[in-house]
């Protein structure tokens, strides 16, 4: 992805967030990661263990920093992620509406960077003074502690939604082709022949309108072709002669 933004770690603590951190990216196509002062030091191995094969690349290529104000020269607008800072006099967004404001500015041409705080104690608010706007995600009072790399993952997932392509529902069945307009057409013609058979058709001036009810009733239903054969096998096992 060509225009995507930095996503930089404020002092990560632990290799295995890391990691986790650069898959939850690249599964939203973004691989653009800066460290500030990690922990344990750069590289580490479990980070490259948690990103697991092609996440990896993401670390390769990552940036180290020695302190904040270095990892975001370059960036002409910076969010923090934070559950804190209402205290602060800054926007505070959505992740939503973050990452579509995030969209706007880098389409226009500017570096966007998004800050995460350490695992323990998250951004403090030094970190969070350096920022342009803070995004706090809505979740419960109660228990609003974030893993950093759910919260990567949160954020990658808002800013990337509107540019990979996916539909938002997927009109077919997971494994199964829908049945064609023809093919519906023929169960429709094999039940009215056993239908017809069986007298289901009286009286026989209703029966316009019973079969159109028929007919409505199959298209309704959207179904696959393997439910179509299924009931096709069915009238045939049901009208086939039994031994006495």
């Amino acid at each position: 992805m060509d225009q995507q933004p930095v996503i930089i770690l404020v002092r990560p603590q632990m290799g295995e967030n890391i990691g986790a951190a650069a898959r939850a990216m690249l599964n939203f196509g973004l691989d653009r990661m800066r460290l500030v002062e990690p922990r344990d030091g750069w590289p580490n191995p479990r980070a490259v263990a948690m990103a697991s094969g092609a996440a990896g690349k993401v670390l390769d290529r990552a940036g180290v920093f020695d302190d904040l104000p270095a990892a975001i020269a370059d960036c002409d607008f910076v969010f923090a992620t934070t559950a804190r800072g209402r205290e602060l006099p800054k926007p505070i967004y959505t992740p939503e509406a973050a990452m579509t404001e995030a969209r706007k500015r880098i389409v226009a041409g500017q570096k966007v960077g998004i800050l995460f705080g350490p695992e323990r104690t998250g951004l403090e608010n030094d970190d969070i003074n350096r920022a342009n706007a803070i995004i706090t995600v809505p979740v419960n009072p109660a228990f609003y502690s974030l893993n950093l790399g759910q919260a990567v993952l949160l954020t990658s997932y808002e800013y990337s939604r509107h540019t990979l392509d996916a539909a938002p529902v997927d009109p077919g069945l997971a494994g199964f082709d829908p049945a064609s307009q023809t093919e519906v057409e023929k169960l429709g013609d094999h039940f009215e022949e056993r239908l017809q058979e069986a007298g289901f058709f009286f009286p026989e001036h209703k029966a316009p309108m019973m079969k159109r009810n028929l007919r409505n009733m199959w298209t309704r239903f959207s179904m696959t072709r393997q439910e179509v054969q299924t009931l096709h096998g069915a009238l045939r096992q049901l009208l086939r002669p039994r031994d006495q």
